[in-house]
């Protein structure tokens, strides 16, 4: 019986499949399912953190490259009730930022309406509407991007806002929070900052001053910009006098004050003052000028690193006794281009200008090293021989004529020695053997961009900032690739999700061949060419780099590398001026370099430089540059496939008998080749 079932059982027919229509809807309940548990999610998290505002607001933080806490975003910042604030600045506020803002839920229809249409007509998001509770809402959960999707969820959390929160919190955290410009957040540090005084003793005048800021913070700085803060503050009295909350004899007086601000803004901490203050511009930039709380922001940053290199620039300024001396550092991996410290002038509270990322400044011979890695990149060989150089022609500027700073120079170079010495003759003879066009195209690469296309090129007429040269020189310790500089890795928000990524940017632009053979030309810099004062400061690593001097000695530089960092010193007045006399990159940047070393030594270990494969390696004279005899001081050369290997043995040194026989025949002949060169050229 029990058998006879189961065939029953079996000879059923199989359920027929479900009919198209069937599956779609039950695809479409899935997803809307699901769809409402993301919703709900994402609410459920936003009301938890939205009551986590009754008990104080966190802060964005900014994280090191080992992953501990260095700086809140606000170092300035300075919480205070809404009683503690003038009521000035109170009605400056509404007045001209929501004047709707006592009688809306969190969105203010007409408004919104408004800016609907013009959003409409334009085709894009150009008018935001946004109420006090939704920029509140947007600088404390959001991103500043202009999108449908972000003004979607800034209008729902700024109805949950308004649930939760009374209208004076609101506002209180809105002003506690709003950014202001000059790296300030909140009216009462702003007050502070700006007069020297408390929000709360504000008057009229300079409350409408700081409200003013609110609409374009950065382009309406008072410390950069003051003309433009008073004439959008004119804007803020109009509109309280129209909304009632002044007369027209108080407007009146208001615009005829005199207002009395500091010089800069200033930090509450001076260390460190250029990089953090580079690494908010850079979060501003990537995320608005938000303030989110409880949001990491993950850096490259060191700060031992970061301390060794603000040591070494003032030790430097301090020896140097030059008062307004600036002077620039910057520090990169050159495997990554994370930078590691950033250094960018003497001072920040005296001059926040940093140098390090916005100066434009020629780098003379520090450019040198690209115009060699060019030639090496298409066949040359370090001791490949550049002839006379004492007749090199500007072509059609025949005005113009390159001159070496310590006078005369010989007729005839390897690129090896030239470089040492930092012939500028031979830059030149190399940038017209080469082409300017690959000499432009390298460092178009690496990241100098719109260089001029001039015979002087080679000797560094460009203009560059310490920070792009200083990345362009990662490409000769790491291989040959180019590094894009990156100072911020990701941000995360205060779930922990991925707010911005920042990936590395690596691209090959040298062979590994020409970029070790550059590589070891500079390292001859530092051990016995213009840079060799490293060495008798104590710096015992192996490095290599290039020192740099404009004309008239205006700026100083030194860029140089190890396996682990590789750092650029720029020193100089903003104004060009003369530095000093003889005020060369070897006795005024150099130093400083050598200290910043000597003190990251410990934390930025360096290794020997390994030679890629597809290297030979021929041991060679080392001041002919030929085959060496018994009496030469040698070094090892290192010849790419297709490069020229001397066969000549070395003319200057005494040699073996059977040296100097094979020197006579090898003589007899090459003046045999030139008589006979000579009458065939008839």
């Amino acid at each position: 019986m029990r058998l006879r079932a189961f065939a029953d059982a079996v000879r059923q027919p199989w359920p027929r499949p479900r009919k198209l229509p069937d599956v779609l809807a039950v695809l479409l309940i899935s997803a809307v399912a699901a769809g409402g548990l993301a919703v709900e999610w994402w609410m459920g998290r936003h009301y938890l953190a939205i009551w986590r505002l009754t008990r104080g607001v966190g802060d964005t933080m900014f994280y090191s490259g080992d992953g501990r806490p260095w700086f809140p975003l606000d170092e300035q910042r300075r919480d205070v009730s809404l009683d503690q604030i003038s009521p000035f600045v109170v009605k400056a506020v509404i007045a001209v930022e929501d004047h709707r803002f006592y009688r809306h839920p969190g969105i203010d229809p007409v408004g919104l309406a408004r800016a609907v249409w013009l959003n409409l007509r334009s085709g894009g998001v150009v008018q935001g509407g946004s109420t006090l509770t939704q920029q509140l809402a947007r600088t404390l959960f959001l991103s500043n991007e202009r999108t449908w999707a972000r003004k979607s969820k800034e209008a729902v959390l700024s109805v949950m806002l308004e649930q939760v929160l009374s209208k004076d919190q609101i506002l209180e955290l809105y002003l506690n929070r709003i950014y202001l410009s000059g790296g300030v957040y909140g009216v009462e540090a702003m007050a502070r900052k700006l007069f020297v005084k408390r929000a709360l003793d504000l008057d009229l005048a300079e409350s409408a001053l700081v409200a003013g800021l609110i609409r374009a913070p950065s382009a309406l700085s008072p410390w950069s910009n003051m003309d433009g803060a008073l004439q959008r503050s004119q804007t803020v009295l109009a509109r309280m006098r129209e909304e009632r909350f002044i007369s027209a004899e108080e407007e009146s007086a208001a615009l005829e004050a005199r207002l009395r601000i500091t010089s800069s803004p200033g930090l509450a901490d001076t260390r460190s003052g250029y990089a953090k203050e580079y690494l908010r511009q850079l979060f501003r930039d990537q995320m608005g000028g938000d303030h989110p709380p409880d949001w990491q922001v993950h850096t490259t940053f060191r700060p031992a690193v970061q301390a060794a290199a603000e040591e070494a620039v003032g030790a430097g300024l301090r020896r140097l006794g030059i008062p307004e001396l600036q002077a620039a550092l910057v520090a990169v991996d050159p495997a990554t281009g994370d930078i590691l410290a950033l250094v960018g002038g003497r001072d920040y509270n005296t001059a926040p200008f940093n140098r390090a990322v916005r100066s434009r400044r020629q780098p003379g011979s520090a450019f040198k090293p690209f115009v060699y890695a060019a030639a090496l990149e298409r066949g040359l060989s370090p001791v490949t021989v550049l002839s006379d150089l004492g007749s090199i022609s500007a072509g059609a500027y025949q005005e113009w004529a390159p001159r070496n700073a310590e006078g005369d120079a010989p007729d005839a170079q390897t690129l090896r020695e030239a470089l040492l010495e930092s012939n500028n003759q031979a830059a030149v003879a190399l940038q017209q053997r080469v082409g300017s066009g690959a000499v432009l195209k390298v460092a178009d690469a690496l990241g100098m961009h719109g260089l001029p296309d001039v015979p002087s090129l080679a000797l560094g007429t460009g203009l560059v900032t310490p920070l792009e040269l200083t990345a362009a020189y990662a490409a000769f310790p790491n291989g040959g690739l180019a590094v894009k500089p990156r100072a911020i890795v990701r941000i995360l928000d205060d779930g922990g999700g991925t707010a911005y990524e920042n990936p590395l940017e690596l691209r090959r632009v040298l062979s590994e061949p020409a970029a070790f053979q550059a590589l070891t030309m500079l390292r001859d810099v530092v051990d016995m060419g213009t840079a060799a004062s490293a060495r008798s400061l104590g710096l015992r690593i192996p490095v290599g780099g290039k020192t740099g001097t404009t004309d008239d000695f205006k700026d100083a530089w030194f860029v140089g590398f190890s396996t682990a960092v590789v750092a650029g010193v720029w020193v100089g007045f903003d104004q060009p001026a003369t530095i000093a006399r003889d005020a060369y990159g070897a006795r005024v940047a150099l130093p400083i370099w050598t200290e910043f070393m000597r003190r990251t030594a410990r934390a930025l270990p360096a290794r020997e430089f390994e030679p890629p494969a597809g290297l030979r390696e021929v041991e060679l004279c080392r001041e002919s540059y030929l085959r060496p005899v018994e009496d030469c001081p040698t070094y090892v050369e290192y010849f790419k496939e297709g490069d020229e290997v001397p066969s000549r043995l070395c003319p200057i040194h005494q040699g073996s008998f059977k040296q100097e026989v094979r020197r006579a025949v090898d003589g007899l002949l090459s003046g045999l080749g030139r008589k006979l060169r000579g009458i065939f050229k008839w």
